[in-house]
């Protein structure tokens, strides 16, 4: 288990893999392209940088994390003699569902494979692979290397063995794990995204502009950053993934997504990681909008 595989260097998974690395593991850092792996472990160093400017960290530790990363383009490649496996892909059901259904082929029987999923169900992930029993959900939070929480879900057929395994390697992260029960949106997401919906609301209804709204849940809420700008942060087009995920779920129209969100993702209107979204990112507005969020 000191030997694991992250599936996707985006923000997500290279943050899994940081944190791996820098807790000792070796980590083999899996995508589709040289250009994504290295985008991926440009942001690992610029945040271990970043680390050792605060004192965190030494240089010497930072070049021991790298050290630590292996960048592969081929999935049956990276999985080899791993023991975990951490799938941090794109939220969209048939994209997991065909990576774990490949996972299952070629990854050795005995490795754990785990889903960053923040809200697809564990077990239909796992009816896919032939090893259910062996298949769990490890929802980190965003910066990984930062937030401690890992949400920990187990489906159907996951093993008490397999969860206490998951658990205590969290552990050893420095992260807390909570374990939760599989239903669309666990409780992280289960909670968070009707607050982001419900603020998206407020905004197309015209109750209050996106300052005000914001503002009203940091300062009155004691919230670290408003509604809004976490969902240019998270991005729009997950936050509108993973409320069609629960609509579809539960079929209840309390997670319905406001039409103001559909239209922004249709318009590539996704928040930070497009440039514009509730806020402007580009390069003229990043002062200002940096001084608001630590307003």
């Amino acid at each position: 288990m000191k030997h694991v595989a992250v599936i996707g260097a985006g923000t997500m998974g290279n943050g899994i893999a940081h944190t791996f690395a820098q807790s000792g593991f070796k980590v083999n850092l899996i995508d589709i392209s040289d250009a994504s792996l290295k985008r991926g472990m440009d942001t690992i160093a610029k945040n271990l940088d970043r680390m050792v400017a605060k004192e965190k960290i030494t240089e010497a530790d930072k070049a021991e994390t790298l050290a630590n990363i292996t960048t592969f383009t081929t999935t049956e490649d990276g999985v080899k003699n791993v023991g975990l496996v951490v799938e941090a892909a794109t939220e969209n059901v048939d994209l997991k569902l065909k990576i774990f259904k490949q996972l299952s082929d070629v990854c050795p029987e005995e490795t754990i494979l785990a889903t960053n999923t923040s809200s697809i169900s564990i077990t239909q992930i796992a009816a896919v692979t032939n090893r259910p029993d062996k298949v769990i959900g490890m929802h980190f939070m965003n910066p990984v290397p930062i937030m401690k929480l890992v949400e920990i879900i187990r489906g159907y057929n996951t093993t008490d063995e397999v969860t206490n395994t998951i658990m205590e390697l969290s552990k050893t992260l420095g992260k807390v794990p909570v374990e939760v029960n599989d239903y669309p949106g666990f409780v992280a997401n289960r909670i968070l995204m009707p607050m982001i919906n419900e603020s998206i609301e407020t905004l197309y209804n015209g109750v209050a502009g996106v300052n005000e709204i914001d503002t009203v849940m940091k300062l009155g809420m004691a919230h670290p950053m408003g509604p809004l700008q976490l969902a240019d942060f998270i991005g729009l087009d997950v936050c509108l993934s993973i409320l069609e995920v629960m609509y579809n779920g539960f079929k209840n129209p309390k997670y319905a997504p406001c039409p103001l969100l559909v239209n922004m993702v249709r318009a590539g209107k996704l928040g930070v990681k497009s440039g514009e979204g509730f806020y402007d990112y580009s390069e003229n507005r990043k002062a200002e909008n940096v001084s608001k969020q630590f307003s």
